[in-house]
């Protein structure tokens, strides 16, 4: 921003230079070739000095456009009482008071627009009058003189910042209502993340709590003092159902932007709890932890609790009742790796959509990371490799 500031500042200072100059140019050869002729040679020089020093003074600052604007109407008088046994009036510094005019205009505001405007004015109507140059009955041509030489270019530099102005509050109300759109866009998403939150509860959870109720329910129904497979398989049901409602309620709070006090997604500190909810439903799991574990960021951490969590999920749904998992901390990766057998009669179809193989991937490559998976060891075995940057490389 500051390059682009100071990028602007000299394009305007290069341009109020050139501005200067062409017009010093310009008034010193006009009075140089008119001057030379009715002027003594003392005057002429004075004047063209004088010439020189308030058209270069048209290159000053902003704040100065007053002062600017007396000293050019103060030079053209002098111009007219120098002029010796009346006469045509030569042109001294009439771009001089044009530019003066218009910066007057265009830079000051208030009083000090006013006031510079009347320097210019009276310096106009001044010329012709004090220098006996215009006679007086002429007060059309002196009034109309006055005019052209300072109210028009004085209008123009009101008229061009009034434009800039008007562009600039367009400019600022087009990027208020971009923010406005922007912001209505994110209401819009949180929105429907609300909606979708909601379905999933109304939808979902009932459903949910109804198996635990359910699953409760017919446990109670047994003997208490039987201990059999179809209480244990209950008693898998019920836990498992409370696990899924708490993670739908953790999704349900992030699908608000509103997670309640201490709450928080699971991570690889949840692996116990996780291994001894899938070996209560019959997955028998032997996890082993390899190189020197380390503390994850948050969101990794998260996403490989939950890659282990679908590896489980398979495991269970397709395998023979066990699985070797290993974690690898490596210096920048974390590798997961996952041997289970496979069921003879889940053999995986080639043409299931895999959609859990798929969220393997998407959460790998979130972290730069990478999935493999297949039949390994003739086809009796399933083999899950997954590995994750932590550094981001």
């Amino acid at each position: 921003m500051s390059v682009s500031i100071r990028g602007a500042s000299g394009s305007l200072t290069r341009q109020s230079l050139m501005v200067a100059g062409f017009c010093l140019l310009a008034d010193t050869l006009a009075f140089s070739y008119e001057g030379a002729r009715v002027y003594p040679a003392v005057s002429f020089w004075c004047l063209l000095a004088g010439i020189a020093l308030v058209d270069a003074a048209l290159a000053s600052a902003a704040r100065l456009s007053g002062v600017v604007a007396f000293a050019q109407a103060t030079l053209a008088v002098a111009g007219a009482l120098a002029l010796p046994g009346g006469g045509p009036l030569p042109d001294t510094n009439d771009a001089g008071m044009l530019i003066a005019a218009y910066r007057a205009g265009a830079w000051l505001n208030g009083r000090p627009a006013v006031l510079a405007l009347l320097y210019l004015a009276a310096g106009s109507i001044g010329a012709r009058t004090l220098g006996a140059t215009t006679d007086l009955t002429e007060w059309r041509t002196i009034v109309l003189g006055a005019v052209k030489e300072a109210l028009l270019a004085w209008l123009v530099g009101r008229y061009t910042t009034a434009r800039g102005a008007h562009i600039a509050e367009l400019e600022q109300r087009a990027v208020r209502e971009r923010e406005n759109a922007r912001h209505a866009l994110a209401d819009a998403i949180a929105g429907e993340r609300s909606a979708i939150a909601r379905d999933l509860h109304d939808v979902i959870a009932h459903h949910v709590s109804a198996i635990g109720v359910h699953a409760g329910a017919a446990r109670l129904g047994l003997s208490t003092k039987e201990v059999s497979p179809v209480s244990t398989a209950l008693t898998a049901v019920e836990t498992s159902s409370r696990a899924a409602l708490l993670d739908l309620r953790r999704l349900l709070d992030f699908l608000h932007d509103s997670p309640a006090e201490g709450a928080r997604q699971p991570g690889l500190s949840d692996l116990d709890e996780l291994i001894h909810l899938v070996s209560a439903a019959g997955l028998e799991t032997d996890l082993s932890i390899r190189g020197a574990p380390q503390k994850l960021d948050g969101s990794l951490d998260i996403a490989v609790y939950r890659v282990v969590q679908e590896i489980l999920t398979n495991a269970l749904r397709h395998g023979d009742g066990h699985v070797d998992i290993t974690l690898d901390y490596g210096s920048s990766s974390i590798t997961v790796t996952a041997v289970n057998p496979i069921a003879v009669p889940k053999r995986p179809v080639e043409d299931s959509p895999h959609r859990g193989l798929e969220g393997i991937n998407s959460r790998a490559g979130m972290f730069n990371g990478f999935a493999s998976y297949g039949p390994v060891h003739g086809g009796t075995d399933w083999k899950t490799t997954v590995t994750f940057s932590m550094d981001g490389t």
